[in-house]
C-alpha cells in the first residue's frame, strides 16, 4: 500500500483566531533561514528535513517533506483554511504522511487535522443558474 501524497481537504480545516495566531508565530520562530524547519508565506507552509544550510541561507541539503495550502483571514478575520496538503516523495521517503504534516503544523495551535472545525458546505442554489432551460 504507498501513502498518501496529496489531499484536497474537504470540507476545509478552518484554524480558529487563536491558533492562528500561535501557530504563525511558531512557524516563524522555526523558520528554515533561522535554524527551524518551516517556510511559512501567506499561501503555503512548507516543512523542510533540517534547516537550510546552504550558502547565503538556501536550501543546501535540506529537502522538502510537504507543503501546506492555506488562505488567510478566510472564511473570517484572523482566521486561516487549510484545503491543501503536498507530501512530497523524499517527505514519503522520510516517513511522512499529510496527517503528520499537519499535525504538526496544527500543534503550536494545540489542534490536530482529525479535531480542526471545518468550513461550514452550503448548498447550491436551485435551480442552477448555468443550466436554466429556455
Amino acid at each position: 500500500m504507498t501513502a498518501e501524497l496529496s489531499r484536497i481537504i474537504r470540507p476545509a480545516a478552518v484554524v480558529p483566531a487563536a491558533a492562528a495566531a500561535k501557530i504563525v508565530a511558531e512557524l516563524t520562530s522555526r523558520d528554515v533561514s533561522n535554524g527551524g524547519v518551516w517556510n511559512a508565506t501567506a499561501t503555503l507552509w512548507q516543512r523542510y528535513s533540517e534547516a537550510w544550510d546552504g550558502p547565503g541561507t538556501t536550501r543546501g541539503s535540506a529537502v522538502l517533506v510537504g507543503t501546506i495550502a492555506v488562505a488567510y483571514e478566510t472564511p473570517v478575520r484572523h482566521h486561516i483554511t487549510i484545503y491543501r496538503v503536498n507530501v512530497s516523495e523524499a517527505g514519503s521517503e522520510l516517513g511522512w504522511t499529510v496527517d503528520q504534516l499537519c499535525d504538526e503544523a496544527l500543534s503550536y495551535g494545540g489542534l490536530t487535522l482529525a479535531a480542526c472545525p471545518r468550513a461550514e458546505l452550503t448548498q447550491p442554489p436551485a435551480p442552477d443558474p448555468f443550466h436554466l432551460k429556455p
